[in-house]
């Protein structure tokens, strides 16, 4: 599908969909307890769906009725080979993962788009070292073996799904492990938002210095009824529109005390200048200076792609720095974004771990090519509020997180 978006900036109030970072973790939660949840997911994407069919082939029984979800816990396990449809979502994948190693189950992960190349490294090679077998044949990933508990080592800098999906699995092995992290953790929030998911569970991964001390044979208790908090990493591209428009854009249902890193969105768009309004249950952006910026993308790198878009109508040189690991996404999202950004007039150079941009106080705008990623294709939104007017190539890739985006970018007016 190809999305004509005529030019100009946008103003109207629009609800996100609930945050897919916590719906994974509810949702694995949920199938390791000891009875039935029932779980409200606003707004259900492509990822989530696809961690719901791999925990449905691990022996969960799941069922939607609208945006709840109904989760009966896993109480036998398959016999043979379960096949894991994981899709595009690595999320699904890097926790699952161990937590198949857990269970002792033999399964066949299969794989789409880019996750295939996506890194497993040295989070592969500490299961293995913990007696999973795990191998990789085009995009299918078989594993089998069962998880031991132990000594568990990791980076810091590495995906900070890696460590959550360890400190999923670590207790409900037979005995006590421990998580050790060398250096500083990237993405800390996403690791804290596990923490808080395990505690609601009933599930104890104590901190200690340089990781944690797991406890083993616990079972999960999660709550018998949960809400999926709106997701902050969607959000951002319609509050980056909001600090285009004189008149702004309402994004509700946000919740500003929230352990979701790409929340920080906020403080970034106060230095870019946004009248930035926090009020119950609703935060609103309008336009202010479009200072250029420098914007350290360690912690949150989901935000690039939005901001980019914005800093390249922000006049003067902006950079984003420290996102290497954006290469490694759907997309190689930093190159994505500069030819996105660039189709549509913008002047943007790459740089090994980053971005250089060189805004400007409108974009001529044209055709732009989303490379089947998601958070290109809601990029170029924003990027099309100080344009000439854009076309974006297979625009329907937003359903990996974000399936009603075009509808709700459609309801907003144009702010004459």
């Amino acid at each position: 599908m190809d999305k004509t978006i005529v030019g100009g900036p946008r103003t109207g109030v629009v609800k996100v969909p609930a945050s897919k970072s916590r719906a994974h973790r509810m949702l694995i939660s949920a199938a390791l307890s000891l009875h039935e949840s029932v779980l409200a997911v606003d707004g259900l994407s492509d990822d989530i769906r696809a961690t719901a069919a791999c925990l449905t082939a691990l022996g969960a029984g799941i069922s939607f009725r609208g945006d709840t979800i109904t989760v009966r816990p896993i109480t036998e396990l398959p016999k043979g080979e379960a096949v894991l449809p994981c899709g595009e979502s690595g999320s699904t994948l890097r926790f699952l993962l161990p937590i198949v190693g857990a269970l002792g189950v033999k399964a066949a992960f299969s794989l789409r788009g880019r996750l295939p190349e996506r890194p497993l490294s040295p989070f592969k090679e500490e299961l293995i070292a913990h007696g999973m077998s795990i191998v990789q044949t085009g995009d299918t990933l078989r594993v089998s073996g069962r998880l031991e508990s132990g000594a568990f080592r990791l980076p810091g800098d590495v995906s900070s799904q890696f460590i959550s999906g360890l400190l999923f699995a670590l207790p409900i092995l037979k005995g006590d492990s421990r998580l050790l992290i060398e250096g500083r953790i990237e993405s800390e929030d996403y690791v804290r938002m596990t923490e808080e998911q395990l505690l609601q569970s009933g599930v104890l991964a104590e901190r200690m210095d340089g990781g944690w001390q797991i406890k083993g044979a616990q079972r999960y208790n999660a709550p018998a009824h949960s809400t999926a908090e709106a997701d902050w990493s969607n959000a951002a591209f319609f509050l980056c529109m909001g600090a285009l428009s004189r008149r702004g854009v309402c994004v509700t249902g946000l919740d500003p005390s929230s352990s979701q890193g790409d929340r920080a969105i906020l403080e970034i768009l106060k230095c870019v200048g946004a009248h930035v309004e926090v009020g119950e249950g609703a935060v609103t952006v309008r336009r202010g200076e479009l200072l250029p910026v420098t914007v350290d993308a360690s912690a949150i790198p989901d935000l690039v792609p939005a901001l980019g878009a914005l800093l390249s109508v922000c006049e003067g040189e902006s950079r984003v720095v420290n996102a290497a690991r954006l290469r490694m996404k759907e997309s190689d999202r930093l190159k994505t974004t500069r030819e996105m950004l660039c189709a549509l007039g913008a002047d943007v150079n790459e740089t090994p771990d980053g971005l250089v941009i060189r805004g400007q106080s409108f974009l001529p705008g044209g055709e732009a090519e989303s490379a089947n990623d998601h958070r290109i294709a809601m990029a170029s939104a924003v990027a099309a509020c100080l344009s000439g007017g854009a076309i974006i190539k297979n625009a329907e890739c937003v359903s990996k997180s974000y399936p009603e985006f075009w509808t709700h970018f459609d309801s907003l007016e144009a702010d004459t």
